[in-house]
């Protein structure tokens, strides 16, 4: 269970910056302020889900079938950003309850292809509201030119990462950018 948000409130990473903030580094840590960023998200959208049946780790899943059914684990993994363990739990559950049907390939029986069943394709006319409006909700009284700009800045980090990533060595976390 997540802290709720009057927890995170108080926490001093959270708060409004001062204007005599003048060491970035020391006062701002962009892994810990997104990461809270997003568990606000997370517990504003699990609320949301939880009527449906449905857990954020099958939100995400749910987002790339509704734009390419069919594709294999391997490959929602990819996209989702999940290594194959974690996918093929979400995938059992939401196989459990009827949202997806999973077949072998006929070309390459080792690859396992998912397709959205009625129920799953039906769901796609209530939850993307619902996730439109908890965006909606986190960039209240943000413009758009200041939407445009957080965009830039997102990007940037992540491209930041990419260009230290090491050409050898352990696994590192899958590039969300190049998976579609």
């Amino acid at each position: 269970m997540l802290p709720s948000i009057a927890f995170w409130t108080q926490v001093k990473i959270l708060k409004q910056p001062t204007s005599k903030s003048t060491k970035a580094t020391s006062e701002f840590y962009v892994g810990a302020s997104l990461r809270h960023t997003y568990r606000f998200i997370y517990q504003k959208m699990q609320e949301r889900l939880a009527p449906h049946d449905i857990s954020m780790g099958m939100f995400y899943f749910f987002m790339w079938l509704w734009r390419e059914d069919g594709l294999t684990q391997k490959e929602l993994g990819d996209r989702v950003g999940t290594l194959g363990p974690g996918t093929v739990e979400q995938l059992r559950r939401m196989e459990a309850r009827g949202f997806i049907k999973r077949t072998p390939s006929k070309i390459d029986r080792r690859k396992i292809h998912v397709f959205l069943t009625p129920k799953g394709r039906a769901l796609k006319k209530q939850i993307v509201p619902i996730a439109q409006e908890v965006n909606d909700s986190a960039l209240q009284g943000i413009g758009p030119a200041e939407v445009k700009v957080l965009r830039a800045c997102l990007w940037q980090i992540r491209q930041n990462f990419r260009a230290s990533r090491p050409v050898h060595g352990k696994a590192t976390a899958r590039d969300p950018d190049k998976a579609a």
